[in-house]
């Protein structure tokens, strides 16, 4: 008995063993500081950057959309799923017992054999048999197998969350481009209903000139036609805005509908930007963190392959009561039990733990190098985002300063007009191009306030 229980403490302590290599997270190459530095920029303490519009209405969306948006739903059953699969391996770490017990009659065949069944006074070959155990099994991880195993099957359950983590970060930011959009169309419709309604007035004026005979009725067809032109472009921004309602609504986990109400495109506020190392970028974005786990799961794996080639060592046995009267049944001498320690260990595979062996390591070198992958393009759409903001910034000031311009040029122009020195066309002209001017500043304007909300998503922050 004291070699049996030495033996298993022995066993025991070499279980501290695992094979296969541990994790150290790979050295990245990671630059020193962004293309671009904002000076400005100050620190954001509070992940909800959505917030620094200042708009009620997309602060209420983001929170509907975090709860009921369909695919946060599917990603978070997903994590459900891989905790389920955690839980199973890691039972395999502890000691497995069941109880089972048997109540039956049976009967021996008194010919069965090379020599009948005897049969004495009193005896039958029928016979009761009841029988009680507790069994128990334990394989003793001494290479590590099962830790291995257990390892993997964290990482994969963490990135099954980062994953999560990275939904919620891309319908945070959908969210918010698309409520930018939705704003930014319903602008533009504005400018083209204020434009129409110009053009209008100075057709109605033309009309009544040529009444006076003071201009031709080609001039007539031209203020005309300038009109029709704005007015059709209505219903285009109408069914744009309706189209861009639905897109939200499906984001917000609802069926189609109308958006309410909330701040205009020029009401918004524009939020600053996130200031940090370049290097905090590994430590927020949900697919860098994912990457990782991945990367941690197959490092892990290549322990579980080499494992195979070491024996697997387990500890079995049952503890009960068998009689055939059931009156007997849990008196001592119808105890049973059994102790056994079974040992399996390959000797030829013909190659087949070898190549799973080799199968893990490239997987964990194809991971590496995704992992790697990941990190690139994250410093990549940082810089992106950077670029855009700044540069967008410059565009819509010389847009800005443009339209200025152009109001200018259309006041001169009437005024040449009016004067006789310059016809219709020039006035036509510098209308039209004040128009396209407007509509472009306010699609330069949605373009910079969704480069902000695409900065926050490559810098992880809100997921």
């Amino acid at each position: 008995m004291r070699t049996t229980l030495g033996t298993v403490l022995l066993l025991l302590c070499c279980a501290g063993c695992m094979v296969g290599p541990d994790y150290e997270r790979p050295k990245v190459e990671t630059p020193p500081a962004w293309r671009l530095d904002e000076k400005s920029a100050k620190a954001i303490g509070n992940p909800a950057w959505w917030e620094q519009y200042g708009d009620a209405t997309l602060n209420e969306m983001v929170k509907i959309a975090v709860v009921e948006n369909k695919d946060v739903k599917i990603a978070t059953a997903r994590i459900d799923q891989f905790l389920g699969q955690f839980t199973t391996t890691r039972a395999a770490l502890f000691p497995q017992v069941g109880i089972g017990g048997v109540a039956g009659r049976e009967r021996a065949s008194e010919t069965a054999g090379p020599v009948p069944l005897v049969t004495g006074p009193g005896m039958s070959p029928t016979f009761n048999n009841f029988q009680l155990a507790i069994s128990a099994s334990w394989e003793i991880d001494l290479w590590g197998k099962l830790r291995r195993a257990t390892e993997a099957s964290r990482a994969n359950l963490l990135a099954t969350e980062e994953a999560r983590r990275g939904v919620v970060l891309t319908l945070v930011t959908a969210v918010a481009n698309s409520y930018i959009n939705l704003r930014d169309l319903e602008k533009q419709l504005d400018v083209t209903n204020k434009a129409a309604k110009a053009y209008l007035d100075i057709y109605n004026i033309f009309k009544l000139r040529y009444d006076f005979g003071w201009v031709s009725a080609m001039e007539v067809a031209q203020a005309k036609e300038q009109y029709e032109r704005a007015l059709a472009n209505v219903p285009f921004f109408q069914k744009a805005i309706a189209q861009e309602e639905n897109n939200l609504s499906i984001l917000l986990g609802r069926n189609p509908g109308a958006i309410p109400p909330g701040k205009t495109m020029d009401e918004l506020v524009l939020p600053t930007v996130p200031s940090g190392l370049p290097s905090e970028i590994l430590e927020s974005r949900p697919d860098v963190r994912q990457a990782e786990q991945y990367l941690i799961a197959a490092n892990a794996n290549i322990g579980v392959a080499k494992s195979l080639y070491y024996p697997t060592i387990s500890l079995t046995g049952f503890f009960g009561t068998s009689s055939n009267d059931l009156s007997n049944l849990f008196k001592a001498p119808s105890r049973i039990w059994g102790i056994a320690a079974p040992v399996s260990m390959p000797i030829f595979t013909g190659g087949a733990i070898e190549g799973q062996v080799m199968i893990s390591e490239a997987v964990q070198q194809e991971t590496l190098f995704r992992y790697q992958q990941v990190i690139q393009n994250a410093f990549r759409e940082v810089n992106d985002s950077l670029v855009d903001q700044a540069r967008t910034k410059e565009q819509l000031a010389a847009l800005d300063r443009q339209i200025d311009s152009l109001r200018t040029y259309v006041r001169l122009s009437w005024i040449r007009f009016n004067e006789g020195y310059s016809g219709y066309l020039e006035v036509t002209y510098s209308q039209n191009l004040l128009y396209a001017a407007e509509l472009e500043r306010a699609g330069v304007q949605r373009v910079l306030f969704q480069s902000y909300a695409n900065l926050h998503k490559a810098m992880g922050i809100g997921g």
